[in-house]
C-alpha cells in the first residue's frame, strides 16, 4: 500500500506557473504507474496526466498537453506536475493517485487508480 500527499497548489494569475509535488510513502514507490488528475466544482473527476513506472514514458490530457509535464524521481519517492501557461480553466482540486502495486499499463480513468491523495487546490485568475 502507498501513501500519497500532494503539496504546491495556490493562487496564481493566468499565464503563469506551478509546480505541484506528491510525496509517496513506502520503499516499493517505482512499481507504481502514476498519474495526476483533477476535479473543478461541479464536474467530475479528469485525467490531466500520467508516468510510467521508470518515468521513460509520459501521457497527458489534450487540454494541457505544451503546457504540463509529469515527472518523477524514484529515488525520492515523488511526482511533479510542472504546470506553465496555466488557464483560468486549470481552476480544480488537483489529485495525485497510483495504479495497483505491479500494474505496468498507463490508464486514464479514475477507476484504473487504487491509491488517491488528499488533494491540492489550484486557483487560476483572469
Amino acid at each position: 500500500q502507498v501513501q500519497l500527499v500532494e503539496s504546491g497548489g495556490g493562487l496564481v494569475q493566468a499565464g503563469g506557473s506551478l509546480r505541484l509535488s506528491c510525496a509517496a510513502s513506502g520503499r516499493t514507490f517505482s512499481s507504481y504507474v502514476m498519474g495526476w488528475f483533477r476535479q473543478a466544482p461541479g464536474k467530475e473527476r479528469e485525467f490531466v496526466a500520467a508516468i510510467t513506472r521508470s518515468g521513460r514514458s509520459t501521457y497527458n490530457a489534450d487540454s494541457v498537453k505544451g503546457r504540463f509535464t509529469i515527472s518523477r524521481d524514484n529515488a525520492k519517492n515523488s511526482v511533479d506536475l510542472q504546470m506553465n501557461s496555466l488557464k483560468p480553466e486549470d481552476t480544480a482540486v488537483y489529485y495525485c493517485a497510483a495504479r495497483p502495486l505491479g500494474a505496468v499499463v498507463v490508464v486514464t480513468t479514475t477507476q484504473g487508480y487504487d491509491y488517491w491523495g488528499q488533494g491540492t487546490q489550484v486557483t487560476v485568475s483572469s
